[in-house]
């Protein structure tokens, strides 16, 4: 993993949906590369949690309860932490919620809830994030995306909507802050599927146990792709194979992936295990506890994508290829 140590002392970041899964994983990561951290979310005993594991590696932090979905509360806790911690310099845009199940069984409400939190909760966050920013003229802007940004999979429909309308908006107001000259960035991190608390709280019409599509990542591995894009601007990163995979397969036959992903995209959804008869879902309420950065699927997981390694560095892999193509032509020249 790469390290970040000290590349963020002295800066402000804010992690919204910062009680579990990817948002406590990147909390914890720019603690430990020398950041104050605000971190946004409903939960308070995974606030709390995450507060403790800011503090734990040396750095400041402020737990705000905010429901993302509310410009009000987005605002308020902008202000609160700018006051406490000082002025914004990276401001993530990470808090989701979703849904497992067929539209034709969805209530209108709840689609409404996964676009409010998902997609409007980012739009929200990004113009709370710009109104401090574009005056002091710089700042970057982390959009927490996915592979299904561009790839919709089946029972996932308000969420892939969510992030295919995220993806279209942060391409427009990457435009306007070019337009303007301005040194504020926005970066969009497409992730893969990951091990996170999700799948434990995800609201579902099954009576089968969610589950992330394999292959699965562990979130650390997105809390590193977004230090990296907070710290080396590039408009969009792709994070693991499977997310490279499913945007070149969209493009080149959307047709057949149609296919394949109705035939395969509900089972591969779906493990063995029954649901728990009390199980709680996180769709309107936060679900009580701490439930950490990682789910339930350590064993099935990677640490490591030789993908995000190669993407890290494609600048040098790019010259030694040209230097061995060179070095070929030379020789063969020279026989």
């Amino acid at each position: 993993m790469q390290t970040f140590k000290g590349r963020f002392r002295g800066s402000v970041v804010v992690v919204t949906g910062a009680s579990a899964g990817v948002g406590r994983a990147t909390a914890r990561a720019f603690a430990a590369a020398g950041a104050s951290v605000g971190l946004l979310a409903r939960g308070p005993d995974g606030l709390a949690a995450a507060k403790k594991d800011v503090e734990d590696k040396g750095a400041h932090a402020l737990a705000v309860e905010t429901d993302v979905a509310a410009a009000d509360q987005v605002e308020a806790a902008a202000e609160a932490i700018e006051e406490e911690l000082g002025p914004i310099d990276v401001w993530v845009n990470n808090a989701m919620v979703s849904t497992l199940m067929p539209l034709s069984e969805m209530e209108p409400e709840d689609f409404k809830r996964v676009t409010d939190v998902t997609y409007l909760g980012s739009v929200y966050g990004t113009m709370t994030a710009l109104r401090r920013m574009l005056p002091r003229n710089r700042g970057s802007i982390i959009q927490v995306g996915s592979a299904l940004a561009y790839r919709g999979i089946p029972l996932q429909s308000a969420y892939c909507g969510a992030k295919h309308a995220l993806q279209g908006f942060t391409e427009s107001v990457r435009c306007e802050l070019m337009h303007e000259a301005s040194r504020v960035t926005i970066s969009m991190v497409q992730l893969p599927a990951l091990n996170t608390p999700q799948f434990h709280w995800v609201k579902t019409s099954f009576d089968r146990h969610p589950q992330p599509v394999a292959p699965i990542y562990q979130p650390e591995l997105a809390a590193e792709a977004i230090l990296w894009s907070a710290a080396n601007y590039r408009r969009e990163v792709n994070v693991g194979e499977t997310t490279v995979a499913t945007v070149i397969a969209d493009k080149l036959a959307p047709g057949l992936l149609d296919r394949y992903l109705a035939a395969s995209g509900y089972d591969s959804q779906l493990d063995e295990r029954p649901i728990e008869p009390d199980r709680s879902d996180n769709l309107w309420q936060p679900v009580p506890g701490d439930h950490g950065a990682r789910g339930e699927f350590d064993e099935r997981s990677w640490e490591r994508s030789l993908q995000w390694a190669a993407s890290r560095h494609r600048r040098w892999i790019a010259l030694g290829s040209g230097v061995a193509a060179l070095a070929a032509a030379l020789k063969r020249r020279a026989s």
